[in-house]
């Protein structure tokens, strides 16, 4: 199985691109997410998505471990193929159709092509959970190492309160970005006001 494939970009539009990595061109669907990423680059690693049918075989990559995890995720719904998936995340941001799902927003994804009414509430209902437990959301630490114990057990502080984790890694990591150097209790009150 091919997790990803790095190389130069011999070609690249709003839907494809074609990685060469010694000396085999690779060819890929992409989303319009990606080729934003990617778009003026020489070089590339993206990450593959092996669609495999009796007919077909076709690779989808992604600038991003995140919109691919999210891309598993859209396709994994009933009715959800691989080319409405990539649809949707050449409509929207992984982070909106994320919050789309959470806030159920079902006009905000009807808006996309390709996604009806009974769609939209079926991804709703299938992936509300699942976006709340952190999936289909790239897991890397986002701290620096010195403040890493630190929002390790501000993190843990957070979801003992009851917040979601995935929601917690975002506040956590949004007060260390602007604070590198917070203190344990400058975190989690930060974090707090964000939550």
């Amino acid at each position: 199985m091919i997790d990803y494939i790095k190389g130069n970009i011999a070609e690249i539009n709003p839907t494809e691109a074609i990685i060469e990595c010694y000396g085999v061109g690779y060819r890929a669907l992409i989303s319009l997410q990606t080729y934003e990423i990617l778009n003026g680059k020489t070089e590339a690693k993206i990450y593959i998505h092996h669609y495999l049918r009796e007919d077909e075989e076709l690779y989808y990559g992604f600038a991003t471990k995140d919109e691919r995890e999210l891309f598993r995720l859209l396709v994994s719904v009933s009715g959800i193929g691989a080319s409405t998936a990539r649809m949707m995340l050449s409509s929207l941001t992984s982070d909106e159709i994320r919050n789309a799902i959470l806030a159920e927003d079902i006009n905000k994804i009807k808006s996309i092509k390709g996604i009806g009414m009974k769609s939209a509430q079926r991804l709703v209902l299938e992936l509300k959970d699942k976006v709340v437990k952190g999936a289909g959301a790239d897991n890397t630490v986002l701290f620096s190492p010195s403040a890493n114990g630190a929002a390790d057990e501000a993190t843990t502080a957070l979801v003992m309160l009851g917040f979601t984790k995935a929601n917690v890694n975002k506040a956590v990591a949004a007060v260390l970005k602007e604070k590198p150097s917070a203190s344990l209790e400058e975190i989690i009150k930060l974090s707090l006001k964000r939550l």
